[in-house]
């Protein structure tokens, strides 16, 4: 997909990338594209993943950007929270769902455990600033991206209920290219 955000103003300004893992995943890849248009920053996301299907089973799965560089513990919980940086952040993936600077559209995988997200984003950038998600102050840990086992309602929920997405199967550092 191209994104045609008036194609004659736009220039790519950084380029990031997620390698996706999981215990169920045979393969994933996250592609971040940053766009700046007359001085506003886009960034386009393409994940592609291929996972065993009775575990990505067909349907919508939650995608989050979390707000550590951390794939590397059982369940992916070192990642920590949503990605949302600032005064007024709030990293709690259920209670503050669907504000979080990294609440993404929901990956759609189908009955052999393939999946697709294209998505275009605000709130978040790879340059440096206060969303960076690459940025030290922003993000001094890194981020990830995450795959989760549910559908994402994309509204608040109780602490711990799992009502963002749930269970964690695929986690990526995004690393910038």
């Amino acid at each position: 997909m191209e994104v045609s955000l008036l194609a004659e103003h736009k220039k790519v300004t950084a380029k990031a990338v997620a390698h996706m893992k999981g215990p169920d995943l045979k393969s994933g890849t996250a592609h971040f594209t940053e766009y700046d248009v007359d001085g506003w920053k886009y960034v386009h996301i393409k994940l592609e993943v291929q996972g065993d299907p009775a575990v990505f089973t067909e349907g919508k799965h939650a995608v989050h950007i979390h707000e550590k560089a951390a794939c590397d513990c059982d369940g992916f919980k070192c990642a920590g929270g949503h990605f949302d940086p600032g005064p007024n952040g709030n990293t709690d993936p259920d209670a503050n769902h669907g504000y979080h600077s990294g609440d993404l559209p929901s990956i759609s995988v189908d009955a052999h455990g393939h999946g697709v997200l294209e998505a275009i984003t605000t709130r978040v950038t790879l340059s440096d600033g206060p969303v960076s998600l690459l940025g030290k102050e922003s993000a001094p840990e890194g981020t990830s991206l995450m795959i989760h086992a549910h559908l994402d309602p994309h509204t608040p929920g109780e602490t711990g209920s799992g009502h963002s997405g749930g269970p964690r199967l695929a986690c990526g550092t995004i690393d910038k290219v």
